[in-house]
């Protein structure tokens, strides 16, 4: 029974983000926001929406592992999984952005995240604070150093034109079903954690991150599949950023998240910290600005190893 309320779980985040998105893009053109602030902020805060209900849910029902955990597993997944099984489908072409301003970015972020949880085993809303702003300046950068005519793909146009009552009503589906979904995915991760004996973070980071990021990989395999140029490795680091920004940000700022299991900051942490380093020796070397097929398959492998060791322990 508890694996049946995972999945259902599943499904619920993936419809309640969908109609979130929507409702979100198309609420932003009723205020004339335009649509280069709409992809990089309406859609991001949207679509990270699922992971900031299952780590909200997991602090205020009593498992922070799962909180902490369902973030830190995701931003693994985002690389090792979604990024490798994109650049297996089809090459991706790196822009200068990337390691301009997206990777130290990233990285900024997760090491101050392996920081105020080393410190003393909590996330504090203090701390939550700081990462939110950080969040927001990062925002407000991106913003300014964009092209003022660059229109992001995410954006659907057709949004513009629809009607009040199906605003509201697609806010209200997506509400109920991101709020059903995370309570049912989070009990039933418990029960199945239970069930075969393992951690509640292993559960988060390896059950629910894989989850949490289902929507993105189908996506990007997708696009990969359709050749289209819309595939871009800043998403993905991007989506890295809002998940410790705004997801354990904002959850600490209503709850303090401690660190109940250790191996989150012996192990798990510092897989992320790993992923997110390595990809900036792998886009120079040995062909320059593009993640090749060989170094999807050594994420996908090395994401496998990471399992694999997280499973055994």
């Amino acid at each position: 029974m508890s694996i049946l309320w995972v999945v259902l779980g599943f499904v619920l985040l993936v419809i309640g983000g969908e109609f979130l998105v929507r409702s979100s893009v198309a609420l932003s053109f009723k205020f004339n926001i335009s649509k280069m602030v709409i992809g990089m902020t309406v859609v991001s805060f949207a679509t990270s929406a699922p992971e900031l209900l299952v780590s909200l849910q997991a602090a205020l029902s009593g498992s922070p592992a799962i909180a902490i955990n369902n973030v830190v597993g995701s931003n693994i997944a985002n690389i090792g999984l979604v990024l490798g099984i994109t650049a297996l489908v089809g090459p991706i072409m790196v822009d200068k952005s990337f390691y301009k301003l997206n990777w130290p970015v990233m990285m900024v972020f997760s090491i101050a995240l392996y920081y105020f949880l080393i410190n003393d085993d909590v996330l504090t809303a203090l701390e939550g604070g700081v990462l939110l702003l950080g969040l927001i300046g990062f925002l407000f950068v991106l913003i300014r150093s964009t092209r003022k005519d660059a229109i992001p793909e995410e954006v659907d146009e057709s949004l513009a034109v629809v009607s009040n009552f199906k605003i509201i009503l697609w806010l209200l589906i997506g509400a109920a079903s991101l709020y059903f979904g995370s309570e049912w995915l989070v009990d039933g991760s418990k029960e199945v954690a239970r069930a075969i004996g393992v951690s509640e973070a292993v559960i988060g980071v390896s059950l629910i991150a894989i989850g949490t990021s289902v929507p993105e990989l189908a996506a990007s395999v997708i696009a990969a599949a359709k050749q289209e140029k819309a595939i871009s490795l800043g998403n993905l680091i991007g989506s890295n950023i809002f998940n410790i920004g705004s997801v354990l940000g904002m959850t600490a700022l209503v709850k303090p998240i401690p660190v109940t299991e250790p191996q989150i900051l012996t192990n798990d942490i510092f897989w992320m910290l790993g992923f997110a380093a390595v990809l900036i020796p792998m886009i120079f070397l040995p062909k320059q600005m593009q993640i090749s097929r060989f170094k999807g398959f050594f994420l996908v492998l090395g994401y496998g190893i990471f399992m694999a060791i997280v499973f055994s322990k």
